[in-house]
């Protein structure tokens, strides 16, 4: 909004009020960019777990879900599970290993469920909205999938000449979303043809 950005609020309540109150001026500012959104008829409380209710909608509506910070548990982590289960991007700020209110964002980077940013020009780049839409366009994600595994797939192509890459420059180098090339790389290593390394290092098993 600060940045006259068009801003969708999803409330757990019905339309019929604002919670917290202290936030009306907020969510009236968003009518003139934006707007107020809820599956909840006029009169529903804001009760705990419809909280829990409204938040498929945010992953469904947003491009990429953010973890900036979380527990081993919270509603950030259940937004963050339903957005991956949808297909959609998932980012997630690291912190200390020490830290009780990282360890839900360090263990989504952990389990490749969400890709590690620091800050916004990550994002940016990751999501490619860096890219001139009047440029040519690139070839589409499906054009860049093969079903054989020789070096005219994409992946290992790239490892191939890289000899070793983090999962975050594959889905940037290859345009591939993090969940569609966890899956790719899956197929790979279960063919014996790529091998998983700590800390989300991929490379090929022999030469070709």
């Amino acid at each position: 909004m600060k940045n006259s950005l068009p801003t969708v609020a999803v409330l757990a309540h019905g339309l019929d009020r604002i919670y917290p109150s202290s936030h009306r001026q907020t969510a009236v500012d968003m009518l003139h960019n934006g707007g107020l959104l809820t599956d909840f008829p006029s009169g529903t409380n804001p009760d705990r777990q419809n909280f829990i209710k409204r938040n498929r909608i945010v992953a469904g509506l947003a491009e990429a879900t953010i973890v900036v910070e979380s527990a081993d548990k919270g509603g950030s982590l259940i937004t963050a599970d339903m957005a991956f289960s949808y297909g959609r991007d998932v980012y997630s700020f690291p912190g200390r290993v020490t830290d009780v209110h990282s360890r839900g964002c360090n263990n989504l980077i952990r389990q490749n469920k969400a890709g590690l940013i620091t800050c916004a020009d990550d994002l940016i780049t990751s999501m490619r909205w860096d890219v001139d839409l009047n440029a040519e366009r690139l070839p589409k994600q499906t054009q860049l999938i093969f079903p054989d595994n020789g070096d005219d797939n994409p992946i290992v192509a790239y490892l191939l000449k890289h000899k070793e890459a983090h999962i975050n420059d594959l889905s940037v180098s290859l345009d591939l979303p993090i969940q569609q090339l966890s899956t790719l790389l899956f197929e790979l290593e279960m063919d014996g043809r790529v091998k998983s390394m700590p800390g989300s290092i991929y490379k090929l098993t022999q030469p070709l």
